[in-house]
């Protein structure tokens, strides 16, 4: 189920980017586990096999990638509640230390989007953890407003 990478972009100060999805079973998540690490350090190898395995509607996953080094993930899905009707929701959006400030976070902000309009969304919409100014700052330059607070009770 990996599509076709879409077509590489960059910019003068940036790194030619490959979008592309990441079905269950592709090798490269060898190289996009690490990067989605740095925002879930909890996610072992076995907890991603899990989750890409469950039959419950769990998330699809784009990446970007600069030849074989992953510079960012995205995990994503389309849902359906009486708030939007019909949104895409932004499980992970995480960028490699290393590419921040290069324009790979607002590419695959701006495929999620193009992805959403397709499916008829009527809304993209992310949570974000309160200690995470930067990934705040990046997401008001890209235009999203703050709509609501989410709270969550372990069990």
């Amino acid at each position: 189920m990996t599509s076709a990478p879409s077509a590489p972009s960059a910019d003068a100060a940036g790194p030619r980017l490959a979008l592309v999805d990441l079905a269950a079973d592709d090798p490269r998540w060898d190289a996009a586990l690490p990067v989605l690490q740095a925002l879930r350090p909890h996610l072992t190898a076995d907890l991603l096999r899990q989750v890409l395995a469950d039959d419950a509607p769990g998330p699809r996953f784009l990446a970007a990638f600069d030849g074989d080094a992953c510079l960012g993930v995205a995990g994503w899905r389309v849902i359906a509640n009486t708030s939007a009707v019909r949104k895409l929701y932004v499980d992970d959006l995480v960028t490699a230390p290393q590419a921040r400030s290069r324009g790979v976070g607002a590419a695959l902000l701006a495929e999620l989007e193009r992805r959403a309009r397709d499916a008829g969304c009527a809304v993209l919409d992310l949570d974000s953890g309160v200690q995470r100014f930067d990934a705040h700052r990046f997401y008001l330059r890209e235009r999203m407003s703050i709509t609501s607070h989410h709270f969550a009770k372990p069990l």
